[in-house]
């Protein structure tokens, strides 16, 4: 199982976001399991997870983003503007599982 986690400004927009996500997953049947937290909230949950998500309108804290994962050995992403915007479950997590394709993972 691979712990996901997203982050927006409060929490709010990425808690409905990872809500539709886990319905897709579990229809899908992947081994992914999302959660959902404000950025202030970030690195309380850095050692539980394998991949950081964060909400485009935060892109101006992304290095902050990147660096914090560099310290727990985790990557971080952006989730692109229209994934986001549209609620676009199945993007997002087709974003997911070619991250962990790319790294050699299997899902």
């Amino acid at each position: 199982m691979k712990n996901i986690l997203i982050v927006c400004s409060a929490g709010a927009s990425s808690g409905f976001l990872a809500k539709t996500i886990r319905q897709e997953v579990a229809r899908r049947n992947l081994p992914l399991s999302f959660k959902a937290r404000s950025y202030s909230e970030a690195e309380e949950y850095m050692e539980e997870i394998d991949l950081l998500l964060v909400g485009p309108h935060l892109s101006y804290m992304m290095n902050d983003f990147i660096e914090l994962g560099k310290e727990y050995g985790i990557p971080s992403e952006m989730i692109s503007k229209e994934a986001y915007g549209s609620m676009d479950a199945d993007a997002i997590i087709d974003t997911v599982v070619n991250h962990f394709k790319n790294k050699g993972e299997n899902l």
